[in-house]
């Protein structure tokens, strides 16, 4: 059972405060969490759970916002992991992203969404679309009448049917015109390269996402070609574990609308789509860089968005650099950004420059992390595909439509 849920902002300021319980958690324990956090350092912020001297902290960090639920009874640290995850993500679904000016100009919404997803210290309604019905995303109309009237209130006059249903992520008695449903594989590639060219780690983070326009109450099953391939699955509460975990389907009753039905991983993949290759010297107070993109492996799609960052070392004076195919920018913070598109056919994308050192340093000892980012729509790396869907429960057959999606994530080149 929680007992209470700070916001945190990333100077240590708690920007909201919501107590669960009659037992009232004294804001001195956010206090002690940040003391902590300056003294231990980047280590203390990727521990999940604390042991703090009066209670037990669940922490979960989300674009410099720290969510921090406190208890001091025993319970499952994953439930509240989880909880506080689902909050971060129902915030940024409903406000359009996730920081400090968002949460603290949308703070009576916030309040309103955590009435209604914990009851108690424990949660209660948690999906999207059920907490759609009960409260009124923010929209530019209902900031004015929120003026105009003085009501600050987006909370709806009406229960929603699926909170009294037997599947309560979904409404009783849906109809529509053209039944139809969408279904996106979307990858993200983590990989990291040494100063070799070796591929040390690739990985991939996917997601399965649904877009259901379905009438009555559907059920649904999806079915993949090699799902032996899958790590690390994590499902949407609509899931049937049994059908998984005896023959590798999916088997559920989908939300109305857009949802995260699966999420998975795959590890130590042996290739990547493009390579980078960086090539820097460094003598007499100058650098010279060069840098290479091409592909790697053919995926069979045009693969666009191709883009290099890199942030230029401390001790570098200024930098000139030109390519010969796309833009390269440097921003006041010596940010390089080298914008590509989509690769050329008939040329190998290339970008050399010189940088000049500070008077006094005559070769450069630290030098740049290259990050890169790309898109490739029409395919998933990871060779996970989608065998069938098959519906029941519908008068008629409905439109079904399939798309991948493959981009970069945390995609590092080492010089």
């Amino acid at each position: 059972m929680l007992q209470c849920i700070f916001l945190l902002s990333a100077s240590g300021e708690v920007m909201l405060e919501k107590q669960l319980t009659g037992h009232w958690v004294d804001r001195s324990i956010c206090s002690w969490f940040w003391d902590q956090s300056i003294a231990q350092g980047d280590s203390f912020k990727h521990l999940p759970v604390i042991a703090s001297p009066t209670h037990y902290l669940f922490q979960v960090n989300r674009e410099g916002v720290t969510f921090l639920a406190c208890t001091q009874v025993e319970m499952p640290p994953l439930m509240a992991i989880e909880f506080l995850c689902r909050v971060a993500d129902v915030l940024s679904e409903y406000l359009g992203g996730l920081n400090e000016d968002l949460i603290k100009d949308n703070f009576v919404i916030v309040y309103e969404l955590l009435d209604e997803m914990i009851d108690n210290g424990f949660p209660l309604t948690t999906e999207p679309n059920i907490l759609r019905e009960m409260i009124a995303p923010p929209n530019i109309i209902s900031k004015v009448l929120s003026v105009v009237t003085g009501n600050t209130s987006n909370m709806s006059n009406t229960l929603p049917g699926a909170t009294g249903s037997c599947v309560p992520w979904r409404k009783a008695d849906l109809k529509h015109t053209s039944n139809e449903v969408y279904v996106d594989l979307v990858e993200e590639m983590d990989a990291t390269i040494n100063r070799d060219g070796v591929l040390v780690k690739c990985e991939i983070y996917g997601e399965v996402q649904v877009n259901s326009h379905l009438s009555g109450l559907p059920d649904l099953t999806l079915s993949f070609a090699n799902t032996s391939i899958l790590n690390d699955v994590r499902f949407h509460p609509c899931v049937r574990l049994r059908p998984w975990e005896s023959n590798q389907i999916l088997s559920f009753v989908p939300p109305d609308g857009q949802f995260k039905l699966m999420s998975y991983r795959i590890k130590k993949l042996k290739s990547t789509p493009i390579y980078v290759k960086p090539q820097i010297t460094s003598d007499s107070g100058t650098c010279r860089i060069s840098l290479l993109v091409g592909i790697r492996n053919d995926p069979g799609k045009a693969i666009d968005d191709i883009s290099v960052q890199f942030q230029l070392p401390p001790r570098v004076l200024s930098a000139d650099l030109t390519s010969n195919y796309g833009t390269v920018n440097i921003l006041s913070n010596k940010t390089c950004t080298w914008s590509i598109g989509r690769m050329p056919k008939d040329k190998t994308p290339s970008m050399t420059g010189t940088l000049v050192l500070e008077t006094g340093v005559e070769r450069l000892h630290a030098f740049p992390t290259f990050l890169v980012g790309f898109k490739i729509m029409g395919v998933a790396l990871s060779g996970l595909k989608i065998e069938k869907l098959d519906f029941k429960n519908l008068p008629t057959r409905p439109y079904k439509g399939f798309r991948a999606l493959t981009r970069a994530g945390n995609y590092e080149v080492r010089s």
